[in-house]
């Protein structure tokens, strides 16, 4: 009755017809022989737990943010972009290029950078956000600007779409100087930050819905068996990448690219991430990762 009914000791004294003080005695007698046995839970040690379980399956650094029984998906989000702007700030140094993707994890990240002033740095961005119905500037340029002040960087935008209608014309754009030059300072980048996007999840990710792909572009991931992207380059489960048409037209740089970088933050909250977010670790896309402990309970559940 008291501990799993949560009946107070005066209501069990009246539904046993006894004192309050027998009651106290029978509790007390309870834990002393051990028919009654407490354990304090401390959230910490399970995250500590899974940070080892992740790091020994993928050989990456994990940062598992505790779960918090009342919060909701939207609050979850909230807290795990506030440990991943606080993870990140260390590695930033002056004459750094951090390539920063766009996207909703990315957008609440950038709310809660650290202040550190470094010189010489700057802040590129590695995917266009230009769709069908918008430029997409507004959307992705808040989230750059946010990046550069935190760090006194510059910021060099990338003004093109997400995805081009024809593979040819990407071919042909990324032979421009103007393009080359976002595209020189990508390949020298030590730190990447993106998150995961999900085909399957309960709410699709923004590049799913926002107006990025047609019910065509949609149909061939499917058949092509996509579970995600970084950065709007698409993989399968597996991690694979080959022979997926629209990373031919997408603006995004190509998974050689990323692994090439020293440092690369994934962020990812929700449960329903958790499928993308081990192709990305199969794909070798992450060294840093930061994740609530309900996704990282889904990720290690895929391999059991």
């Amino acid at each position: 009755m008291y501990y799993l009914q949560d009946l107070t000791m005066d209501a069990i004294a009246r539904e046993l017809k006894t004192s309050r003080s027998t009651v106290s005695r029978l509790l007390t007698f309870a834990r002393e022989t051990g028919l009654v046995q407490i354990q304090v839970w401390n959230p910490l040690e399970s995250s500590a737990e899974l940070e080892s379980a992740i790091a020994r399956r993928y050989r990456i650094r994990a940062h598992v943010v505790p779960h918090v029984s009342n919060l909701n998906e939207a609050e979850t989000l909230d807290r795990v972009a506030m440990y991943a702007a606080r993870t990140l700030t260390p590695f930033v140094g002056s004459n750094t290029v951090l390539g920063v993707a766009w996207g909703s994890t990315l957008t609440a990240m950038s709310r809660y950078l650290n202040r550190k002033s470094t010189h010489g740095s700057t802040v590129v961005q590695l995917n266009g956000a230009a769709n069908t119905q918008t430029m997409g500037l507004g959307y992705a340029s808040e989230i750059m600007r946010r990046f550069g002040a935190a760090y006194d960087a510059s910021v060099e935008e990338f003004p093109v779409p997400a995805f081009f209608d024809r593979a040819e014309t990407k071919r042909l754009m990324w032979q421009e100087r103007s393009v080359r030059r976002v595209l020189d300072l990508q390949a020298r980048m030590s730190i990447a930050v993106f998150g995961v996007g999900s085909i399957d999840a309960d709410v699709p990710s923004h590049v799913y819905t926002g107006s990025y792909l047609d019910t065509a572009d949609l149909q061939s991931l499917v058949h092509e068996r996509v579970v995600g992207d970084v950065a709007t380059v698409f993989y399968r489960e597996d991690g694979s990448s080959d022979g997926i048409a629209l990373n031919e037209r997408s603006t995004g740089p190509d998974h050689a690219l990323v692994r090439g970088v020293e440092h690369r933050f994934c962020v990812v909250s929700g449960r329903a991430k958790a499928r993308s977010l081990r192709g990305a670790l199969k794909a070798g896309l992450v060294t840093q990762l930061v994740i609530d402990e309900a996704t990282a309970r889904a990720l290690l559940a895929l391999d059991a």
